[in-house]
């Protein structure tokens, strides 16, 4: 059979008060294409469709929207709830998206009341099971691993042991003769981060190690992680990646989809389709004059840029108005400290130093250099000592 692997969509998401909805539209179309064009046998979504718990109506609009239209390739749809997804809605929703054809829950089921899914692969016929993991945070874990194994559980014990369980559990559903695959939200130690992920659902104790997962699970589709990797493990264990930068912090990726192809008893063999749809992020440095002179190569990427001269009034603007696409502005950190260095030397001995003088060393420890500031500085404090004079 053949399977697509896609996760991390943050629809709804914003860069810098800027929306991304557009470019994720885009995005999702491509995805669509990419199914059709394949004919695909399933499109598994590892989590994360959304950005926020509270989409908006145009990102849900757009979810849906999606989901439908990869339903109509013909393939099975199976999405999972991420960190950033409400998950009692994806499970309030259910029922519709099944009436649909399509898949979808947000929180841990036992394998016989909707964890693990079995079809048909139109293609082959081949029998496929996919074990469903959503994400679980810590304060969620013992009541997800008692739902799952139907059993009581002991309220100590580390995050990773009771994820571990769950997929043990899980796994039972497999069959020797089936397509056996596993869906879900979560991190691998030794996992590399991409950038935009939310940090306190991501390291401490939300990690497990990648042995947890059952060895005769043919592929681990896996969400959270924005970065394409594939973790060492007894079985494929993969994440597809974002297939949209999310914030400039991933502005060296790849944007991709996974086009994975198994059959019982046999490795899967995966390979990653680009995704070209979507402005890029990108880091730029120089100098206003350099920043210039590259303006056109920059095309419509969203840019985040590090000015290589002294802050000053107005530099912000200027940069906004040469780039109308940059987001974000800021001194590069690796210019700052030679800009400290240059900093005013302190008034000589024996000679007080006034107010113009601490502002002036204040700018220098700050690296900007602007008369205008020191100039309308002088200005303010000649207007406030004069008022106390004849106040």
């Amino acid at each position: 059979m053949r399977f697509l692997h896609t996760s991390d969509w943050h629809l709804g998401s914003s860069l810098k008060g800027r929306s991304r909805l557009d470019d994720q539209a885009k995005v999702m179309r491509e995805i669509v294409g990419i199914a059709r064009d394949n004919e695909v046998d399933a499109v598994l979504v590892a989590g994360d469709v959304y950005d926020s718990a509270a989409p908006s109506a145009e990102a849900q609009r757009l979810a849906v929207g999606t989901l439908l239209r990869l339903r109509r390739t013909g393939a099975e749809v199976i999405v999972i709830a991420g960190n950033h997804d409400h998950a009692a809605t994806f499970d309030a929703y259910s029922p519709l998206m099944r009436a649909a054809g399509i898949t979808m829950i947000g929180t841990p089921r036992h394998p016989e009341q909707g964890g693990v899914i079995s079809f048909q692969a139109r293609g082959t016929g081949e029998p496929v099971r996919v074990a469903l993991l959503p994400f679980v945070s810590q304060r969620q874990i013992v009541r997800a691993a008692e739902i799952v194994s139907q059993s009581p559980t002991e309220g100590s014990g580390l995050y990773y042991e009771r994820v571990r369980a769950m997929l043990r559990v899980l796994a039972t559903g497999f069959a020797d003769d089936a397509v056996n695959l596993v869906l879900a939200h979560l991190t691998v130690t030794g996992g590399r981060l991409g950038g935009g992920e939310r940090q306190a659902q991501t390291i401490f104790d939300y990690h497990v190690p990648a042995a947890a997962f059952p060895a005769d699970a043919h592929y681990v589709a896996l969400g959270h992680l924005h970065r394409r990797q594939t973790l060492p493990a007894p079985c494929p264990v993969e994440y597809s990646g974002s297939p949209l930068a999310i914030d400039f912090g991933e502005d060296d990726h790849a944007p991709s989809v996974r086009l994975v192809e198994v059959a019982p008893g046999v490795p899967a063999r995966g390979r990653d389709i680009p995704i070209a749809s979507g402005r890029r992020l990108r880091t730029v440095r120089g100098t206003v004059a350099e920043l210039a002179e590259h303006a056109a190569e920059y095309g419509d990427a969203l840019l985040r840029v590090w000015v290589r001269e002294p802050a000053r009034a107005g530099l912000r603007d200027e940069v906004q108005e040469l780039l109308p696409n940059a987001l974000e502005v800021r001194i590069d950190p690796e210019f700052v400290p030679a800009a400290t260095a240059s900093r005013p030397r302190p008034a000589e001995p024996g000679r007080q130093r006034g107010p113009a003088d601490l502002f002036r060393e204040y700018l220098g420890s700050e690296g900007v250099a602007d008369t205008r500031l020191e100039a309308l500085f002088a200005e303010l404090h000649d207007e406030v000592v004069g008022a106390g004079e004849h106040g």
